[in-house]
């Protein structure tokens, strides 16, 4: 499991760049705190948006159409 201490952009880039499967840069992605979980972090990248959990798992955060 990676560990990223608080909302440092170069470690959640690296450990996105994993997820995504391309190299991204710090200045690429948007980091703000999630109120609703402590210890995880919204992460904007392009247009779509993702969760990083306390756990280091990241998530997509996008709406999912159910029948």
């Amino acid at each position: 499991m990676d560990i990223v201490i608080a909302a440092e952009k170069p470690s959640i880039a690296k450990l996105f760049s994993q997820y995504v499967r391309r190299t991204v840069r710090p200045d690429e992605i948007k980091v703000t705190e999630n109120p609703d979980e402590t210890g995880s972090f919204y992460i904007g990248f392009n247009l779509d948006h993702f969760i990083l959990m306390p756990n280091g798992e990241i998530a997509s955060n996008k709406l999912e159409l159910v029948d």
